[in-house]
Parts: C-alpha cells; sequence; structure tokens
C-alpha cells in the first residue's frame, strides 16, 4: 500500500496550479519539445524508464540530462517518430501498446517508472491498458501521466453554444479518443488497481477565461456542485499525475 488512498484524493485538490505562459502556435508534425511538469514528476533515481508514446524521444532527451545513466525505452506506435526517438531513447519498440506481444513487455516487467505524456487520451481502452501493465509492473513501480481535461472552462463555453468540433492540435485534438475530468481519472487508475499519490493541474495564463468563470461558479450552485472546486477544475488545462500499484 502507498500513500493517500483514491477515496480520500476525491476529497482534496491536486497540490498547487502550475503555472506558465505559453505561446500559441502550431507545432510541426515533429518537434523537440518535451512536457516541464511531466519531467519534475519522474524519479531522478530510475534505472528505467518506459515511455508509452515517446514521439521523437524530447522527454527522453531531457530526462537523461538529469539522470544520464538512466535506460530509457520508448514505445512509440508511429514509425517515423520512432525513428526519431532513437537519438535520444537507448531503445526504442516500434509496436501499439494496446497490442503489444507478452514477449515485448515481460522484458520491461522490472521498469521503475512508466510514462504516458498525453497519450492516454488516444488509446481504445486506456482501463484495459492500465489493468494489465499493473498486472506486470512491481510494486515499487509508478506511473506518471498527463491528461487533458474536458472539464476545461473553453470546452463548457463551446458546449453552451452547441459546439463540439475536432481540432487539429490542442484539447479537441481530433485523435483523442478518450476524455477524462479530475474525477474521471482518479476513477480510471483506481479502476486498474492503483492509487494516485501526487498530481497537479497545468493551468495556463488564457485570454476569455475570467469572463466565463463567474458563469460556470453560477452553474455549479444551479446543480448542487462546489463552486470554489467547479472554477478550479474548469482552469486545469491537463493534469499530471503519479500513481502507485494499491
Amino acid at each position: 500500500k502507498h500513500g493517500t488512498r483514491l477515496k480520500d484524493v476525491h476529497r482534496i485538490r491536486f497540490g498547487h496550479s502550475i503555472r506558465e505562459t505559453i505561446l500559441l502556435m502550431k507545432q510541426t508534425p515533429a518537434h523537440d519539445h518535451h512536457n516541464p511538469d511531466v519531467l519534475t514528476f519522474l524519479p531522478e533515481a530510475s534505472e528505467t524508464i518506459v515511455e508509452v508514446g515517446c514521439s521523437t524521444g524530447a522527454l527522453a532527451k531531457a530526462y537523461k540530462k538529469i539522470n544520464p545513466g538512466c535506460r530509457y525505452v520508448g514505445i512509440e506506435i508511429d514509425s517515423e517518430y520512432a525513428e526519431l526517438a532513437r537519438r535520444y531513447c537507448d531503445a526504442v519498440i516500434n509496436a501499439d501498446i494496446e497490442n503489444a506481444a507478452e514477449d515485448v513487455l515481460q522484458p520491461l516487467a522490472s521498469t521503475d517508472c512508466w510514462v504516458f505524456s498525453d497519450t492516454l487520451e488516444h488509446l481504445r481502452d486506456p482501463w484495459a491498458v492500465l489493468k494489465r501493465l499493473r498486472s506486470l509492473i512491481a510494486d515499487s513501480a509508478c506511473v506518471v501521466a498527463c491528461i487533458p481535461n474536458v472539464q476545461h472552462w473553453s470546452i463548457q463555453a463551446k458546449l453552451c453554444r452547441g459546439e463540439f468540433r475536432y481540432e487539429e492540435i490542442g484539447l479537441m485534438d481530433r485523435t483523442h479518443l478518450r476524455w477524462f475530468t479530475r474525477i474521471t481519472i482518479i476513477d480510471l487508475f483506481h479502476s486498474a488497481g492503483f492509487n494516485i499519490i501526487e498530481g497537479g493541474p497545468r493551468v495556463f495564463e488564457e485570454a476569455g477565461r475570467d469572463a466565463v468563470l463567474p458563469a460556470i461558479r453560477s452553474m455549479a450552485l444551479a446543480v448542487g456542485a462546489d463552486p470554489e472546486m467547479a472554477v478550479a477544475d474548469a482552469t486545469a488545462f491537463q493534469y499530471v499525475v503519479k500513481a502507485v500499484p494499491a
């Protein structure tokens, strides 16, 4: 057993907001930008890390600067990204994690940390993937994930206008197959046999937010929800969490 039980996490917020200003720009298909908040959640002394959906290996590059002795393995479904990731990962497996054979995953059973940085929402069945992972990993291992928040104020505002349109990038990325809020992220990990022990929202400076939040507070009051929690949950663009086997 590790850390705070999930039933207790329902009653607290994930730490303090991680605030930063981002430059909104269209990313090229391949880029070397890593998620700095995910990086801070990775155990600094890990001997082995596996990143599912490693893309071009940007996070591996950043982590190896902190812990150059770590064996960093990437699992990437896109063959072109996998080839680029080999610049920074010690090994790259070009595979779909949802269909990965036992002889692919079993050698990774002793991994210290599994990373899903903006990956779980792209899977057909993230619940099944995490359950399979739970059956494989040691009790001392952890999972670090970054997951977009469908409760974000901008999506609530679009729904008010009757809009639910997929886009090239962002929260409404057309490749997202699954949607989560803070509460359902907790449910996701709990149902797969994990406890979330650390976590925090990623909150950015965003134009238009302050005009919408009072309406979200009013709606929360109208439906009997906690208005302050509703506003806090609406400001999170994504959540970064660390989970351990329950």
